[in-house]
C-alpha cells in the first residue's frame, strides 16, 4: 500500500500510479520531499480510504467454491494443475448450453463468474480483481460495485453462449471469439474485464475533473493492460473465452458511461435506488446457487488424479445404469417420475465413450422423457357392497394407458438388448 495516498501498489513498482509518491528508501533518496502532486494526494486519501469489503467477500466466496469443487474432484493434487472433472464443473453450475436450452438451467449465466477451472485460473483471476475491484469500488460505492460485477458477469457468459456455433459456421478474421464445441465454461474473467472496462471509461469521461495521477492511472493508461490481455486471450484461443472478455468489457465500459461515481465529500439522492439494485443482484446470485443445489449431481470421482479414460468409461455405465433403474420404477413398481429430471442431467453430464454410447445415451434420456408424460396410475377403489351382481367393467376403457406404457416397456427391452451388446464388446 502507498504511504502516501492508500493506493494499492504492485509487485516490482518503484512509485505510486495514482500519486507517483517513491515506494521504496532508495527511491525516496533520489527526490526531494515535495516532489508529487498535493491535489492528487487530497482527491486520493478522500477516495481511497474508503472500504472495499465486496472485494474481499468475492474473492473468498470464488475461494469456498473451488475448494468445494476440489473436494468434489478428489482432493487430487494433480487435479488442481490439469482441470476438474467436465461432470464436476457442470454440476457446480458451469455455462454449458445444452443445459441451458434444452433444461432451461438458466442460472448457468450467473453461476460460473464465481466457478473455476484449476488453480492457476482462479490464482490469476482473483490477483487481477484484488489489483482492480478495490478502485472500483472506492471509487463508486459498494452498491454499484456489486452491480457492476454481477451485471458484467452476466454479460460476459451471454457472449460465450451466443459464440457456440456449428463447424460449418464462417467466422471470416474473428474465429477466435467462436467455439464449434459445447463444453462447460467458467471463471470470474469476464466480470473482471467488466471492472477494467469502468475503470478505462471512468479516467476518460471525467478527466476534466481528476487529478493528474487518477488520469495516467485510469483512462487511457489502462490502454496498454486491455490490448495485452485480448492479445493474451487471441493466441490462447483454444483455451480462453475471448467471447466472455469482450463481453464483459464492453458491458462495463457501457455501464461507466451511464453512471457517475462517488466524488469526495458528495452524498447522493440515489442511493436507496443503488441499494436495492445491490441486493437483487446478490439475491439473483443466491438464488442461482441455490438452483445448483437443488439440481447438484456431481459423480464420484477418484481421487487419484484427473479423470482417466477407463474411469470415464465407469462413470458413463454407472449413469446409464441408474437411468435404467429409474426409468424401470417408473414403468413397473409406483410409476414415480420425481427422479427422471436428475437422472437425465446425469447423463447429459457424462462423457461417452464412443459415437455408439453417445446414441444409446440419447435414446434412454428419449425414454425417460416419455416416461414422465405417462398418465398417473388410476387409484384403487373402494369396494362397495352391490345389491346385484354387474358385470365386469370392458376392458377398452383403460386400454390407452396400458398400450402406452406397453409400447413404452417394448422400446425400453429393445434398447437393453442393443445397450448389452455395446457393453459386452466394450467392457
Amino acid at each position: 500500500m502507498c504511504r502516501s495516498c492508500g493506493a494499492i501498489i504492485g509487485a516490482g513498482q518503484t512509485a505510486c500510479a495514482v500519486c507517483d509518491a517513491p515506494i521504496t528508501r532508495a527511491e525516496r533518496s533520489k527526490r526531494p520531499p515535495a516532489g508529487y502532486d498535493r491535489e492528487t494526494l487530497r482527491f486520493a486519501r478522500a477516495v481511497l480510504g474508503r472500504p472495499y469489503i465486496f472485494t474481499i467477500i468475492f474473492l473468498i466466496a470464488n475461494f469456498f467454491l473451488f475448494l468445494l469443487m476440489w473436494h468434489s474432484s478428489g482432493m487430487s493434487f494433480r487435479v488442481l494443475i490439469a482441470e476438474f472433472p467436465q461432470g464436476v464443473l457442470v454440476a457446480y453450475g458451469a455455462k454449458l448450453n445444452s443445459s441451458i436450452n434444452q433444461q432451461h438451467e438458466w442460472w448457468r449465466f450467473v453461476t460460473p463468474m464465481f466457478l473455476h477451472v484449476n488453480l492457476l485460473h482462479i490464482l490469476v483471476n482473483m490477483y487481477s480483481l484484488w489489483m482492480v475491484g478495490p478502485y472500483v469500488e472506492k471509487l463508486y460505492g459498494s452498491a454499484r460495485f456489486v452491480f457492476f460485477w454481477v451485471v458484467t458477469g452476466i454479460a460476459g457468459v451471454v457472449a460465450s453462449y451466443l459464440t457456440v456455433v456449428q463447424p460449418s459456421s464462417r467466422f471470416g478474421g474473428f474465429r477466435f471469439l467462436f467455439k464449434t464445441t459445447d463444453v462447460p465454461s467458467a471463471g470470474a474473467s469476464g466480470a473482471i474485464f467488466g471492472l477494467v472496462g469502468v475503470l478505462f471509461v471512468f479516467g476518460i469521461k471525467f478527466r476534466k475533473e481528476l487529478p493528474e495521477g487518477f488520469k495516467r492511472a485510469f483512462g487511457t493508461g489502462l490502454l496498454p493492460v486491455i490490448v495485452i490481455n485480448l492479445f493474451i486471450g487471441y493466441l490462447g484461443s483454444g483455451v480462453i473465452d475471448n467471447a466472455a472478455h469482450l463481453g464483459g468489457l464492453l458491458s462495463g465500459a457501457g455501464l461507466a458511461l451511464a453512471v457517475g461515481y462517488r466524488r469526495p465529500g458528495q452524498r447522493t439522492a440515489m442511493a436507496f435506488a443503488w441499494q436495492a439494485a445491490q441486493a437483487l443482484a446478490l439475491a439473483l446470485v443466491l438464488v442461482s446457487f441455490a438452483k445448483v443445489a437443488q439440481h447438484f449431481n456431481a459423480p464420484p470421482v477418484s481421487n487419484q488424479g484427473p479423470v482417466t479414460q477407463n474411469t470415464a468409461f465407469l462413470l458413463f455405465v454407472r449413469a446409464i445404469s441408474d437411468g435404467s433403474e429409474v426409468l424401470q420404477n417408473a414403468l413397473h413398481v409406483h410409476g414415480d417420475t420425481n427422479e427422471i429430471d436428475g437422472v437425465i442431467a446425469k447423463l447429459e453430464s457424462s462423457r461417452a465413450p464412443d459415437a455408439k454410447a453417445d446414441q444409446l445415451r440419447n435414446q434412454l434420456v428419449q425414454l425417460l422423457k416419455e416416461a414422465k408424460l405417462l398418465p398417473a396410475p388410476p387409484a384403487t377403489p373402494t369396494p362397495t357392497p352391490s345389491p346385484s351382481p354387474s358385470p365386469s367393467p370392458s376392458p377398452s376403457k383403460s386400454k390407452g394407458p396400458l398400450d402406452a406404457q406397453s409400447k413404452l416397456q417394448q422400446k425400453y427391452e429393445t434398447w437393453k438388448t442393443e445397450y448389452d451388446q455395446w457393453l459386452k464388446t466394450k467392457a
